[in-house]
């Protein structure tokens, strides 16, 4: 399907969600929304793969609230995301698609929070829920939650939930859901994990491919610079205050340097936080609710926030470490360039296997990275590479 010609209006959107995307800034479909929604309308199985920042959460949201009923106090659609980070995003994003809607709620549940709280959120009846696996179980077993009633269940980023271990969570929820009319499988890759669960529980299902080279792919400027591994952090704060950047995401490979770099920030002046896994959920959350405001300027994380995380004015993505996973990469640059701004990436390279590992990155994702050379001064420069020396012939 071409989405060329296809307008929000064409897909058969209510006023109230039109409102919702114009308000938003929306007036165009991506591909992988102008190719689900219809499916997902007509209450059809779909299997979807599409890069990351391509609106995939937009492609099973619309049509799932279209589909409730809000005179009903059910739960009738289900969500499920592998970790509590891009839970929440859902849930904001959902919240924001309904802003024009009346009685419709969205309830959020993740482990690492009391679980007080998401049975008070459960008490008030929400007919959208998104959830994590196990805290899922967790309420069920406690009959906090019923899901007779659930009609549709979406799997987001359903590659890596059921490659942490979810897999028998995800089948076991799956299973209780006695009547839903579709299941929707969204993952930037279609692992045998993937397909094993559409092979079990899809019927007749439509499967979608947004290959990363179409034009919804991510507008990203891709740089490396090169650099003595203690010139990493002066280089960052360089790069970030000669550029102007005001809005920057920095990742790296450990919490242990995630708090370091955070900390040199911070005493150079820089508004800065950073989110890794020793810190409270509740403190991640507020840091991530400051920077999605636009009160806080810089955010160091490690690879656990590189999903999830969809802040739509991101001036730069940082790569401290390179990532050690060819898919981490891509996800960590996706968040920038979103909503079909222009993205700038930058890739710190201070020895010969971190620029190897760079070097295979851009092969293996189709990648143009170009070398830059930033001066004292913070003028930027394109590297001259040097061709590599012919062999020399040994002769016998």
């Amino acid at each position: 399907m071409e989405e060329n010609n296809i307008t929000f209006e064409s897909l058969g959107l209510s006023p109230e969600m039109l409102k919702a995307l114009e308000k938003k800034g929306y007036g165009y479909p991506t591909t992988i929304q102008a190719e689900a929604i219809p499916y997902f309308m007509q209450w059809r199985d779909v299997i979807a793969k599409a890069p990351t920042g391509t609106g995939k959460t937009f492609a099973f949201g619309i049509p799932m609230i279209e589909h409730i009923d809000a005179e009903s106090s059910e739960v009738q659609g289900l969500i499920l995301a592998p970790t509590r980070e891009l839970a929440i995003q859902i849930g904001d994003e959902l919240r924001g698609l309904l802003t024009f809607y009346q009685g419709i709620r969205v309830a959020v549940l993740y482990g690492g929070a009391g679980i007080g709280s998401q049975i008070q959120q459960l008490q008030k009846k929400p007919q959208l829920v998104v959830a994590t696996p196990g805290r899922l179980m967790d309420h069920y077993n406690r009959k906090t939650i019923r899901l007779d009633k659930v009609q549709t269940i979406v799997l987001d980023e359903a590659d890596r939930m059921l490659d942490m271990g979810f897999f028998k969570d995800v089948t076991r929820i799956i299973d209780k859901v006695k009547n839903r009319k579709n299941l929707g499988l969204f993952s930037a890759t279609i692992s045998q994990e993937v397909m094993t669960v559409s092979w079990m529980y899809q019927r007749d299902e439509v499967e979608i491919t947004v290959e990363p080279k179409q034009e919804d792919r991510p507008d990203i400027d891709q740089y490396s610079l090169s650099c003595t591994p203690l010139e990493k952090a002066e280089t960052v704060l360089r790069l970030i205050r000669s550029q102007g950047y005001e809005r920057v995401m920095i990742f790296c490979n450990t919490k242990h340097m995630c708090q370091r770099l955070s900390d040199e920030l911070q005493r150079a002046g820089l508004d800065c936080e950073c989110l890794h896994g020793d810190i409270k959920q509740s403190l991640r959350e507020k840091t991530m609710q400051r920077y999605k405001a636009g009160k806080l300027s810089v955010l160091v994380a490690t690879d656990v926030a590189s999903r999830g995380i969809d802040v739509y004015d991101v001036d730069c993505v940082i790569n401290y470490d390179i990532p050690e996973e060819n898919e981490y990469y891509i996800h960590r640059i996706g968040r920038t360039g979103r909503a079909r701004k222009k993205g700038v990436a930058w890739s710190l390279v201070s020895n010969f296997p971190e620029k190897a590992k760079l070097d295979e990155i851009a092969k293996f994702s189709n990648y143009t990275v170009k070398p830059m050379v930033l001066s004292p001064e913070g003028v930027l420069t394109a590297e001259e590479v040097k061709p590599a020396p012919a062999p020399k012939r040994r002769f016998r």
